[in-house]
């Protein structure tokens, strides 16, 4: 077997047996990967404290024909902060789930990982709005993956200039020359369509520097949720869960 490190973050983790566990990891290297951990579930082993969700840092394993095996782990962040926040949490534990839909293993998911890693840092700042958080990764993610919506021109005839509406069924703007073909048009407000830009367009680093007033906030809820709910085909437990909580 090859033994190789990768860096990443440990998206779930399950009981195997009496003390094994499974945890299935995004790397920056091989994409998403689940791997053995073997008596990580031992009192004194030296992968308890490594195989939990949200632990980010450089994980060794054995590479073997059909599986890895981890053998141990340099931990830069457990994002300890959301252990003792219930909300936080639930909220981590749907963008871990979001961001394992979208990963594959071989895949490069640099980007993946570091909106990820750069999203529950932003869940640990007090000032920052959760829900706004949510939007924020939702969005971006969907577009790492190539399948943003079209918010720069009108998805018809590429006018950037007419006055436009949005349309979750033509997948972004239509503008005044092409509306007949989209029953369900939104004129959204300025600063929602701006919003929904600069997530879109920035680097990772610069999306969770910025708030929102309250109206663009339910705005951009409202249509990301509406368009996530067209274009992903995953309904998430998670998501379930943290909506009872935050009602």
């Amino acid at each position: 077997m090859n033994q190789i490190t990768v860096t990443g973050m440990v998206l779930h983790a399950s009981p195997i047996g009496e003390y094994d566990r499974r945890v299935v990891i995004l790397t920056k290297e091989r994409g998403k990967i689940s791997a053995f951990a073997r008596g990580a579930r031992k009192p004194h082993s030296a992968l308890v404290g490594v195989t939990s969700p949200f632990t980010f840092g450089e994980f060794t394993v054995y590479e073997g024909r059909t599986s890895y095996t981890l053998v141990s782990a340099s931990v830069t962040n457990y994002f300890s902060e959301l252990r003792v926040d219930v909300e936080g949490a639930y909220y981590g534990f749907y963008f871990l789930d979001f961001a394992s839909y979208y990963a594959r293993e071989y895949n490069d998911e640099t980007l993946l990982l570091k909106l990820l890693y750069q999203t529950l840092r932003a869940l640990t700042n007090p000032h920052l709005d959760n829900r706004l958080i949510r939007y924020i990764f939702e969005l971006k993610a969907v577009a790492v993956n190539g399948e943003a919506p079209q918010v720069f021109e009108c998805v018809r005839c590429g006018d950037r200039e007419r006055p436009a509406l949005f349309s979750v069924s033509k997948g972004g703007l239509v503008c005044s020359e092409c509306q007949r073909t989209a029953g369900d048009g939104i004129r959204l407000l300025a600063s929602t369509l701006y919003a929904m830009q600069y997530i879109i367009s920035s680097p990772v680093e610069k999306l969770y520097t910025f708030a929102v007033k309250d109206d663009v906030l339910a705005e951009l809820g409202k249509i990301v949720s509406a368009y996530l709910d067209t274009y992903v085909e995953k309904r998430f437990k998670s998501l379930e869960i943290l909506e009872t909580i935050v009602r």
